[in-house]
């Protein structure tokens, strides 16, 4: 099961990565994708809370998103 959660779940994020023209746009749709992917991971995986997985997963994803450029996504 957790290799089909991932599976799903990689490629979304990779495709949805850096959506937005601005820093901001990208660290807000970063962070709401890490969030999603990170509670979810957290669910699968389990070791930790929940919200402890979201809460990785949304600075690493807003980290992310800031430090793309709008080109990367093309």
């Amino acid at each position: 099961m957790t290799k089909r959660v991932l599976a799903v779940l990689l490629p979304a994020a990779l495709v949805l990565a850096a959506c937005g023209d601005t820093w901001a746009e990208r660290a807000a749709t970063g962070g709401g994708m890490g969030l999603a992917a990170g509670a979810a991971a957290g669910a699968v995986i389990g070791g930790l809370p929940i919200w402890a997985g979201a809460l990785v997963g949304a600075a690493a994803g807003a980290a992310i998103g800031v430090v793309t450029s709008p080109d990367m996504a093309k």
